[in-house]
């Protein structure tokens, strides 16, 4: 069993040469978030081992025994025309094979305008993504270490194209419980377009991310800590909108520090009454926040909000993201006990 989590690992980073960050790959809606808790939380959480199915389809070593026969539908109203939504159910087969989990996910880009090269009129087009999920976990014998994988088969047709791909996600976790501490670290979308949407072979969003979080003692207070992108430690960048200009027409560019880049990494979370039937969260992203703030204007870009409440056998889910003055998103989401 270590060789094959070494074996995860070796694969897991060994991707990480051919990563990019933004617009340098394609199937980008893998990485839109896929529920209200990760949203409110500030985005790619991937710490929480409990009931909530949809935890794993950004982290699949959280599958565990308390998912079984639970369903999770959340659904999104991103931004301008564009929807998108998630769909997880696991089963607790046996204990042998233990737990399987299936999950989708979709995207609605809306309808478009068609014009020729000539700027004439031509008929309207739309356009939309899906990726399917099975995933497992497992724990590695006599540790507190879970091991755990993904596999997705991704669809998408922008207009005349289209296109289909393979990816998969590993991930381990470890789990303390006399601490109520999880600490993971995933590997997602390592795969590869099977058909292109024309001739060119294009790269999937490869990304590494870590995590750890813990409930803290006699408080009801769960904080979570993420760092994402870890396969590229470049995700700063100078933005010429922020260049600023002496009365001599010098040009003072923005600088892109170490701690610019060390902080842009991180995300933060804190969610409060974790385990009770009523909780609130609240989620700061620091690099949306950085990337989407206007300068001398408070924008709060990169903070998020939303809670949940229980009635019963259903838990129902809202999330508020704010990316800018002039967008946010809300995200829905429905937890539902089969059993």
């Amino acid at each position: 069993m270590k060789q094959k989590l070494v074996f995860l690992f070796a694969l897991c980073f060994t991707a990480a040469a051919y990563a990019q960050v933004g617009g340098q790959s394609t199937y980008q809606f893998l990485n839109l978030l896929n529920s209200p808790r990760q949203a409110a939380l500030g985005g790619k959480v991937v710490t929480n081992y409990d009931y909530d199915p949809t935890q794993a389809l950004f982290n699949p070593a959280s599958i565990n025994p308390a998912m079984d026969n639970q369903l999770s539908v959340n659904y999104t109203n991103y931004l301008g025309d564009v929807n998108y939504g998630t769909a997880a159910y696991a089963y607790l087969w046996d204990r042998r094979t233990q737990v399987l989990h299936l999950g989708a996910t979709y995207v609605n880009y809306g309808s478009f305008d068609g014009y020729d090269e000539q700027g004439n009129a031509t008929s309207e087009f739309s356009g939309g993504e899906v990726a399917l999920s099975v995933g497992h976990a497992r724990n590695v014998a006599f540790t507190n270490f879970h091991i755990g994988g993904n596999v997705k088969l991704i669809s998408s047709k922008l207009e005349q194209y289209s296109s289909f791909g393979v990816a998969a996600d590993v991930a381990v976790m470890y789990v303390y419980d006399d601490w109520d501490l999880h600490i993971t670290a995933v590997g997602r979308n390592i795969g590869t377009q099977i058909t292109p949407y024309e001739n060119t072979i294009e790269k999937l969003p490869f990304e590494v991310i870590l995590g750890i979080s813990q409930t803290l003692q006699n408080i009801p207070i769960r904080w979570h800590f993420t760092l994402e992108n870890m396969q590229q430690w470049d995700v700063a960048f100078s933005n010429p909108n922020r260049d600023e200009s002496d009365l001599e027409g010098n040009t003072t560019s923005e600088k892109v520090t170490f701690v610019d880049n060390a902080f842009r990494h991180m995300i933060f979370g804190i969610e409060l009454f974790p385990e009770s039937g009523f909780n609130l969260r609240l989620g700061y992203n620091v690099r949306r926040a950085e990337e989407l703030r206007i300068v001398e204007q408070r924008a709060f870009a990169g903070l998020s909000g939303g809670f949940s409440i229980k009635f019963n056998k259903i838990r129902l889910s809202y999330s508020y993201s704010q990316f800018s003055t002039a967008a946010a998103s809300s995200y829905f989401g429905l937890n539902v006990n089969l059993q």
